[in-house]
């Protein structure tokens, strides 16, 4: 007699940043002139909320307080719309390029940009590429300080950006404070960590061998699976910016206008939900409504 196990509901989630913002152009567009770029955030934005809405999905919406400021109608349907806001720092600087201090405030700010836009409660963060790892372990002391309950900032592989490859695959409490960190989601192969979690690695792999690495966490593992993308990712028509090396641009483009429709393959394929109520029981918060 065949049981049947109930479908794992894994984390979908979206890292709110302009095509601009990201670290891989950090050396080719200064902060100075992002007040005079074309923003197309919210546009994109919007796109990805009618994607969810016609998939019945939920998400996590990890935004930076410099976007929230000057989109806050955007914030607010977010929220209105039934998904978790959550920080991604202010302006993308990199969690291990501040002093302890310096992250504090950052975090503190943006938490406080959030909430006073939206008018509820922020809980989690995400560092701007995934940029808290063993040079930085006090980070999680100033979020837990700063009132955040959680973070999902550790990517546990070997990368030339970031990555903390012997970090635990699984969530851990990293310290005082009650605060925890949902790790970025990897398959252990052939003794290595291998990345299955979105982004980059999700438009370059084939469809069908991300679906595999998803699926064996959740039926091999029986843990969720924590995904995510940004907005830019769904627009290839953005402006090219000039002055980025050849590998930034592969790996920003690449296999971009494919992008969308593999979106709405994985949400089809797997059950998904926001951070909040996907490790309610590990948050021990209260029953959040929705789902």
């Amino acid at each position: 007699m065949h049981t049947h196990k109930p479908r794992v509901t894994n984390v979908m989630s979206v890292d709110v940043e302009d095509y601009f913002q990201v670290q891989a152009f950090a050396g080719a567009v200064s902060r100075t002139e992002w007040e005079h770029l074309p923003r197309r955030v919210e546009g994109n934005t919007e796109r990805i909320l009618m994607q969810f809405e016609a998939a019945g999905v939920h998400a996590t919406f990890f935004t930076l307080g410099w976007v929230a400021e000057r989109h806050k109608t955007l914030i607010r349907r977010i929220v209105a719309a039934g998904h978790e806001l959550a920080s991604h720092g202010y302006d993308h600087v990199l969690a291990d390029r501040f002093t302890p201090a310096q992250f504090g405030e950052d975090v503190r700010r943006s938490k406080l940009i959030l909430e006073n836009i939206a008018g509820v409660p922020v809980i989690g963060y995400r560092a701007p590429t995934f940029s808290i790892g063993p040079r930085n372990p006090w980070a999680f002391e100033q979020l837990a300080g700063a009132g955040y309950r959680y973070s999902s900032s550790v990517f546990p592989i070997r990368h030339d950006l970031y990555g903390a490859p012997d970090a635990p695959r699984a969530p851990f409490q990293p310290g005082i404070g009650g605060l925890w960190e949902f790790p970025m989601t990897t398959v252990r192969l052939f003794a290595r960590n291998l990345p299955c979690s979105g982004g980059g690695y999700f438009r370059l792999l084939p469809y069908r061998l991300f679906r595999a690495g998803l699926g064996r966490v959740n039926h091999a593992e029986r843990r969720p699976g924590i995904f995510y993308f940004h907005p830019w990712e769904i627009d290839p028509d953005q402006p090219r910016l000039p002055g980025c090396s050849a590998r930034a641009r592969f790996r920003h483009f690449v296999n971009m206008r494919r992008m969308y429709g593999r979106v709405d393959r994985l949400l089809r394929d797997f059950a998904w939900d926001r951070m909040d109520r996907v490790f309610a029981p590990l948050l021990q918060l209260p029953c959040v409504p929705g789902g």
